[in-house]
């Protein structure tokens, strides 16, 4: 086996596991492949980082499925105008660098793990509230949003749509993530209509590492849905904090 592999596959594992529970998977992948293949253009890293990820997600969403009710009149319409959103960010990501972008994230984090910290019951019990026509528009915008952030930058996009969707229509974590999964599934498969086309995949690296993250996204939503809300909810408060301290470090220390 490719020694670089050896490094590669665990960090798969791991991420998978993550992102299955709480999203942010990409903070330990993309770091990874930077580490492991320094001499790839970062083009091919995002898009083998994407081709490993996106199969992940899939594995944790037909999990969720499984077990937790989707509303598919909400969720459905927003993942297509999140695919759309990621395919229209990714054709602008060379014209708009992530130095503008980064500031502004970094205050939507700080204000969205504030609010989740000082609200104890957020997100602790669904509602189970009828969705309305005007959750359905605040859900296609949502999608959009995020969809088109996404394409152009990307982290913490599953932690904004957990965030977003316990947020506007009551979900518990446990739904909101279960929910989540989708909407990133089609961001993440609406990027590689663009990296595969244009061979940005290394298919050698990307496939055995798409094997081990299914198997880690298999293990993360288990254990998620087993923990519950206070589980995930504590899971999504330590990622906030290390993504927002991450985004910092690279604006202002580095």
């Amino acid at each position: 086996m490719d020694t670089t592999l050896l490094f590669l596959l665990p960090t798969a594992f791991i991420a998978g596991l993550i992102d299955a529970a709480v999203g942010g998977g990409g903070l330990i992948l993309l770091p990874g492949l930077l580490t492991a293949l320094p001499k790839e253009i970062p083009a091919a890293l995002f898009g083998t980082n994407k081709f490993t990820a996106v199969w992940g997600t899939a594995a944790a969403a037909l999990n969720y499925m499984r077990r937790i009710r989707i509303p598919w009149k909400i969720i459905l319409p927003a993942a297509a105008t999140a695919f759309v959103g990621s395919l229209s960010g990714a054709r602008i990501t060379h014209y708009l660098p992530a130095d503008v972008i980064r500031p502004l994230v970094i205050i939507l984090l700080a204000v969205m793990l504030a609010y989740t910290w000082f609200k104890p019951a957020f997100g602790d019990e669904d509602a189970g509230r009828t969705l309305t026509r005007r959750d359905l528009y605040i859900g296609m915008a949502i999608g959009a949003v995020i969809g088109f952030y996404d394409g152009l930058f990307g982290p913490g996009t599953g932690s904004f749509l957990v965030f977003l969707f316990v947020r506007f229509f009551h979900f518990d974590f446990m739904r909101a993530t279960a929910c989540a999964k989708v909407v990133n599934l089609t961001t993440n498969a609406a990027a590689l209509v663009f990296f595969i086309p244009a061979k940005l995949v290394l298919f050698s690296y990307a496939i055995p590492m798409a094997i081990a993250n299914i198997a880690g996204a298999q293990l993360g939503s288990y254990l998620a849905i087993r923990g519950g809300n206070r589980w995930i909810r504590r899971l999504f408060l330590l990622l906030a904090i290390c993504l927002l301290s991450k985004l910092i470090w690279q604006q202002y220390g580095a």
